[in-house]
């Protein structure tokens, strides 16, 4: 065979694989509203792959790229590597060829400093391969065994098209952010079908794994977005908050100032504890006009956590929201809280903390679901952060809850507060309860009333930020509201010259 006809072959074979599944798979892949894997990347990348690898994996048995695309391309600038399902090839799933493109993708992304992008868009492993690809040394599994391996290391984004049922619903759970795209995104251990014919449950693949149940009930799911475009999208938004690897720090950006419409902060706090606001409020008059990313915003409503810019640099923002349940710490809130303060310390991500805190949730209804588990959890995640940590005293800064939102005897970089700000034990009915209660059991009932309330408001006047701040050094700072960004700003590009300080030990043991 001539050298033309060697180079003609070779064009047709790459453009049969690039081409992925036809007739019907393809048709009904488009009619359901999704993109085409390879019109996801065109989205992703600024300009096209850096080079793609396996092409050819498969193509003698008629799967083009075995249904499964790993290639590395640009996005703003930096070189990411991807891992991506064609759900037009067998849907998606995963056989031999396609596992090792698969892991050797998660080899190089690791070795190399790559942040990972995972597009999944899959009905899982092949079953009729499972002889050969479950329980060996080079299984399947060895794809969440890479994963684990480069948790901390490389950020590790899923966006999740479609489905990823059994135990491929572990990738995205692996994965430090998931997109989730709604209507179109599912996962779950066992599918609709499997939950009938064995516990007799009668649900919709909705009902059982869909993207508005993770986004908003399970929290398995980050962020939840309309289609695959703005998913694209969002993916893109992310990384740019983030470093290449956990050697590296982020990127400083040009600053900006809040967005112009943001109420001063004086005026969105109020001075009375107990009248909710929303912190989203507060956050947009202190963060760089339009930069805040925010994650699980679905989900445990009461804690609020994102990415933003402050001055240019980027913050990871953890935020108790009085809006929702009084911005009370409960079981999912915690959790939430915690895996996000992981990931911006494995990233070398600052964090600020906004708190206006009563504590955690009590109750015998908590206890049973273990709340002293959960909030040990965002104590870990606080106590063994060591990138730059400021912990703002919003108003209420009351018992656990000041020290698992990161609290001056967790040691923080610093604790500054508003004049607003009211650290105490516990606040002023719980109090007035425990120190009076038998002498208020004693009065008639109908003295009670006010007994408590002179109670109250005395013990509300002993709670005074200025003392805290003179007497025990608690706060290094009390500051107006109108000085806060600034003052943040100023003390984050000290902060950051600080070298992080290193615990010498194997693994800490978290709480579950």
């Amino acid at each position: 065979m001539s050298i033309g006809k060697d180079s003609e072959e070779l064009h047709r074979r790459k453009e049969t694989a690039r081409a992925g599944g036809q007739g019907k798979s393809r048709e009904r892949h488009l009619a359901s509203g999704k993109l085409l894997v390879r019109q996801r990347l065109e989205l992703l990348f600024d300009d096209g792959f850096e080079f793609e690898d396996g092409l050819l994996a498969a193509g003698e048995s008629g799967l083009p790229a075995d249904g499964i695309i790993t290639c590395i391309g640009k996005v703003d600038g930096r070189d990411i590597a991807v891992i991506a399902n064609d759900a037009t090839v067998k849907a998606g799933t995963w056989g031999r060829q396609a596992l090792l493109k698969f892991n050797r993708m998660q080899d190089l992304a690791k070795d190399t400093g790559l942040p990972l992008l995972y597009l999944v868009d899959s009905a899982g492993a092949r079953i009729d391969e499972q002889k050969t690809l479950f329980l060996g040394r080079n299984g399947w599994g060895n794809i969440w065994y890479n994963q684990v391996q480069a948790s901390g290391v490389i950020p590790q984004v899923c966006v999740l098209f479609g489905p990823s049922p059994a135990g491929a619903a572990y990738v995205p759970a692996l994965c430090d952010l998931t997109i989730m795209v709604d209507k179109q995104a599912s996962a779950y251990l066992g599918s609709p079908r499997m939950a009938k014919m064995t516990i007799f449950e009668d649900v919709t693949e909705e009902q059982m794994g869909g993207a508005r149940l993770h986004c908003m009930v399970s929290g398995v799911g980050d962020v939840l977005v309309k289609d695959d475009a703005e998913g694209i999208a969002r993916a893109r938004e992310y990384l740019s908050f983030l470093p290449q690897n956990w050697t590296e720090k982020p990127v400083a950006v040009p600053a900006r100032a809040p967005v112009a419409t943001a109420k001063p902060i004086g005026e969105i706090v109020p001075n009375n504890q107990n009248v909710a606001y929303d912190v989203h409020e507060l956050i947009d008059a202190l963060v760089d006009e339009g930069s805040f990313f925010e994650v699980k915003a679905n989900f445990a409503k009461e804690m609020t956590t994102g990415l933003a810019r402050l001055g240019g640099l980027s913050v990871g923002i953890v935020a108790n929201n009085s809006r929702h349940k009084g911005g009370v710490l409960f079981n999912d809130s915690s959790d939430k809280a915690a895996r996000f303060i992981w990931m911006c310390n494995a990233f070398n991500v600052p964090l600020i903390f906004l708190q206006d805190i009563s504590g955690y949730m009590i109750g015998s209804s908590v206890e049973k679901a273990g709340i002293i588990r959960h909030g040990a959890k965002l104590l870990s995640a606080v106590c063994e952060a060591t990138v730059p940590r400021i912990c703002v005293l919003v108003r209420k800064a009351y018992g656990g809850g000041y020290l698992a939102m990161s609290g001056a005897p967790t040691h923080p970089d610093a604790m500054i507060a508003l004049p607003t700000a009211m650290p105490a034990l516990v606040g002023p009915e719980a109090a007035v309860n425990a120190i009076h209660y038998n002498q208020i059991m004693e009065l008639p009932e109908a003295e009670r009333s006010a007994f408590v309330a002179a109670k109250r408001d005395e013990y509300a006047a002993d709670i005074d930020v200025y003392k805290a701040a003179a007497d025990t050094f608690a706060a290094e700072d009390v500051v107006a509201p109108e000085e806060l960004r600034d003052d943040l700003v100023k003390r984050l590009r000290i902060y950051s010259r600080r070298k992080a300080a290193t615990i010498e030990r194997r693994s800490a043991v978290h709480p579950v």
